[in-house]
């Protein structure tokens, strides 16, 4: 699989460090699908975890945590859990990881893996990942996993002056651009678009 991203990262916009690889390297993907997809977990290829989402492609993961430059002091907010995948990598990576599920069903079964799994410093919260997590605010990084229209104003509040969010920004699957927001130390906020991808919609609350 670490052979495939960096493949793949020759043609991208920037490489895959070795720590994001040495981290993706340990974390158990198999453990982190459905059992009818495991066959596939190290390929270099979205899967369907059920409740119509899937998981991201390796080098994808690889991307968005490189784009992020999580550092081991640091704190980060996930906004999607899915199955649990994004935040082991992070967790490898991170003092703490927090991270948000609007489906409970994925939610429970995410959590309950990586308590298996003996990711200590990773917290799952069912919720609205549009609010953020306002309690253990502000976050050092900030990685969304699925595509809101516009980045949720929650979530630029809760960036730390230093900070970086990572997250595919469209209306659309055929007009989103993975989007790096930065917060300058003065809180002045800077974008840029990395490259087009294609991600399901970010659920809103009711």
């Amino acid at each position: 699989m670490v052979e495939q991203i960096q493949k793949t990262a020759a043609y991208g916009p920037q490489p895959i460090s070795e720590r994001v690889l040495d981290v993706m390297a340990q974390v158990p993907r198999h453990e982190l699908v459905p059992r009818e997809a495991r066959a596939a977990a190290y390929l270099d290829t979205p899967l369907p975890i059920g409740d119509g989402q899937t998981i991201s492609q390796p080098y994808i993961v690889a991307l968005m945590t490189e784009l992020a430059d999580v550092q081991p002091n640091e704190k980060v907010l996930e906004v999607g859990t899915g199955s649990g995948y994004q935040a082991a990598v992070l967790s490898g990576l991170a003092a703490n990881v927090y991270t948000i599920e609007i489906v409970e069903r994925l939610g429970r079964t995410a959590a309950a893996a990586l308590a298996r799994l003996g990711y200590r410093n990773v917290e799952v919260k069912i919720g609205d990942g549009y609010k953020g997590w306002r309690e253990h605010a502000p976050f050092d990084a900030i990685v969304v996993t699925a595509a809101p229209k516009e980045i949720p104003a929650a979530l630029v509040e809760q960036l730390a002056p230093g900070g970086k969010l990572v997250a595919p920004v469209g209306g659309s699957s055929f007009e989103q651009q993975l989007t790096v927001l930065e917060k300058d130390r003065e809180g002045k906020i800077s974008k840029r678009e990395v490259l087009p991808v294609r991600f399901v919609p970010l659920v809103r609350g009711h």
